[in-house]
C-alpha cells in the first residue's frame, strides 16, 4: 500500500459497505456492465504522437558563451542546434 498523507481517513469495513450501498442505490450512478466497459475508449491521446524517426538523447559539452547565445534565442534551442549541425554536415558533403 502506498504511503498515505497525514490525516487520511480510511473507512472501516462497515463504513465502506454503507458507502458502496449508497452509491449502488443511486440510479444516476449505476456501475458499468462488462459489455459497457469493453466499449470504453480513451477520449484523448496523452502525450505527443510517436514520431516515425525518433531522436537520440546525447550529452554534449559546449562553451558557455555558445550555449548562452543559443538559449537566449528562446525555446527550441536544441532543435536549432540539430538544424545547424545538419546544415554544416550538408555543406561538408557528409549528408
Amino acid at each position: 500500500m502506498p504511503k498515505l498523507k497525514p490525516g487520511t481517513i480510511i473507512p472501516t469495513e462497515q463504513e465502506d459497505a454503507a458507502i458502496t450501498a449508497a452509491a449502488l442505490s443511486d440510479p444516476d450512478a449505476l456501475p458499468l456492465t462488462d459489455e459497457q466497459w469493453e466499449q470504453v475508449r480513451p477520449i484523448a491521446r496523452i502525450g505527443r504522437p510517436k514520431a516515425v524517426v525518433t531522436k537520440q538523447p546525447v550529452k554534449l559539452r559546449l562553451d558557455p558563451d555558445v550555449l548562452a547565445a543559443l538559449r537566449d534565442a528562446g525555446d527550441g534551442w536544441q532543435t536549432r542546434i540539430n538544424d545547424m549541425l545538419r546544415a554544416s554536415l550538408r555543406l561538408a558533403g557528409r549528408l
